[in-house]
């Protein structure tokens, strides 16, 4: 069976189209982000953090097309070790207050350029990556100065799919999201 497989669900304004393109790493916050934001601990202070299946799944197929992944945090957490491992993502970050440091050491290492970067953040110790890189993109629920500063709003919100919008924009950018959609079509 072949299907035709076009566009993501949502309108991507075509300067967003134009820097998702150059992009070849995708960096991500966590809480807000890649979770509703919301913390949970147990009696005796283990950390829980919700994740979307969904988001996972784009994560991974953003790694197939050739784009990498890295996840940039705040928080030391080990549910994001988890989760890092679990999606196969090699540039994980944790503990870092202050985020621009990961940011330049990541880019040195990879010999990658600003414009060759986009994170996803929601608040405002995000700013410092999101106005140095090619494509800065938020959640509908972040800081309002986050999104005045942000390229792209997702259309869903942070852990209920927000990290799936970015890939597929990113993918659909470069041409390689029919291609990745297209083998969830063969038997």
């Amino acid at each position: 069976m072949k299907t035709d497989i076009v566009t993501p669900d949502f309108l991507i304004p075509d300067e967003v189209l134009s820097l998702a393109g150059q992009i070849r790493l995708v960096l991500f916050d966590v809480d807000g982000v890649l979770t509703d934001g919301r913390l949970f601990f147990s009696d005796s202070g283990h950390e829980g953090k919700n994740f979307h299946s969904r988001d996972g799944l784009g994560m991974n197929l953003l790694q197939q097309s050739g784009v990498k992944v890295g996840i940039i945090t705040a928080r030391q957490s080990s549910p994001v070790e988890h989760r890092a491992r679990d999606l196969n993502i090699q540039h994980l970050y944790q503990g870092r207050k202050e985020k621009f440091p990961a940011y330049q050491e990541l880019c040195d290492t990879l010999d990658l350029s600003p414009a060759e970067v986009a994170f996803v953040g929601d608040d405002v110790v995000d700013l410092p990556i999101m106005l140095d890189v090619g494509l800065a993109i938020t959640v509908p629920e972040g800081h309002k100065l986050v999104k005045q500063h942000a390229h792209w709003t997702t259309p869903n919100q942070g852990g209920a799919g927000a990290a799936r919008d970015v890939c597929e924009l990113v993918m659909y950018s470069q041409g390689s999201y029919g291609k990745m959609m297209q083998q969830f079509f063969t038997r």
